[in-house]
């Protein structure tokens, strides 16, 4: 089996190590237009620097009020283009990879005057109830999300992640739990998921890798279980997904919260289970901090990359370090050499 440190290709994407930065929110725009700022430059080209394999750029609406806040990242404007364009080629300066998560925050919108949901279901008595979007307006949400791809791709991204996990739109209608239509798009919970994902693959070139983040499991009473999720990944595969970013939660208490157990490793089962039911490539995500556990993960074959958020949010360089601990060298730029010599 291969180690954490060892390339890792799809299509045309080489890795140079399985170490993934999952999507994380840093509700850092400025001015509510959703451009990057100077804090994401900082923040992505240093994980870059230390030594990071692919970044994952942070949900990123497909339209204003399809964000989680107003300070979150948008591409539903030629205009945020650039400012994304200049973090990815400084990221690629440093060795790194650079995907982007599109995404809708749906019900969950918590700045929208009126958020949009399958069904008008609110996420909790601190939200908005939503409004149902018509049978057209899905339609037209399809394009938007195809319109954000085409953006991203002028953006120079290395790879497109599409968020259908943590209780967003997508994951709204594939489940029963939040999606209580009666038309096409309720009779299929996963129709709305794979005309996006047929959507997004006219756009982007053949060879470029599609990943999809999932919930295997929701966290509340009747909601669906690794069974279903398995299937859902399935359908999502056969429309053009190539690889599956295994999360958990977001109908409910995420994991990551702390709600319900989230010790390390704890989501690292989900992406086992999927992995070897599918035979397809997937990221493992969950607490995964503790180098030895994220390089074990690999080389036991549990999952082909490794998602490290809170250890990255600590530590720019925790790729580096990791690599260090592992036995290998250091994965920082030339200046910083010194700093590893003995004396």
């Amino acid at each position: 089996m291969p180690s954490l440190f060892e390339p890792f290709q799809m299509k045309d994407l080489l890795l140079r190590n399985r170490v993934v930065m999952p999507p994380m929110c840093q509700y850092s725009v400025e001015a509510k237009d959703g451009k990057a700022t100077d804090w994401h430059f900082v923040h992505y080209v240093s994980r870059a620097m230390g030594g990071t394999g692919l970044i994952i750029i942070e949900m990123t609406g497909v339209e204003p009020d399809g964000r989680i806040t107003d300070r979150d990242l948008g591409l539903w404007s030629d205009e945020q283009i650039e400012p994304l364009r200049r973090v990815v080629d400084a990221c690629h300066a440093y060795g790194a990879k650079v995907a982007i998560q599109i995404g809708h925050a749906g019900r969950k919108a918590e700045n929208a005057p009126v958020p949009v949901a399958p069904s008008p279901i609110a996420y909790s008595e601190r939200y908005q109830q939503p409004r149902e979007l018509s049978t057209d307006e899905v339609k037209s949400m399809v394009d938007k999300f195809g319109a954000a791809v085409k953006r991203a791709l002028q953006a120079g991204m290395d790879a497109i992640e599409i968020h259908g996990a943590h209780g967003y739109l997508i994951h709204q209608f594939q489940s029963a739990y939040t999606n209580q239509r009666t038309d096409v798009y309720g009779k299929e919970k996963a129709r709305f998921g794979v005309e996006i994902i047929q959507q997004v693959r006219q756009v982007m070139p053949a060879t470029m890798p599609l990943i999809m983040r999932i919930s295997a499991i929701e966290y509340v009473d009747t909601g669906y279980g690794l069974d279903y999720s398995t299937e859902l990944c399935r359908t999502y595969l056969e429309a053009g997904v190539d690889l599956l970013h295994i999360s958990a939660g977001g109908e409910g208490p995420i994991g990551s919260a702390g709600k319900p157990d989230a010790g390390p490793g704890y989501q690292v089962e989900f992406a086992r289970h999927i992995r070897e039911a599918l035979q397809a490539p997937v990221i493992a995500v969950g607490r995964l901090e503790n180098f030895r556990l994220a390089d074990q993960v690999i080389r036991e074959g549990q999952a082909d990359l490794v998602a490290v958020g809170r250890g990255m949010l600590r530590s720019p360089y925790w790729a580096s370090e990791a690599s260090l601990a592992l036995g290998g060298g250091p994965l920082t730029p030339k200046p910083y050499e010194r700093a590893y010599k003995i004396l």
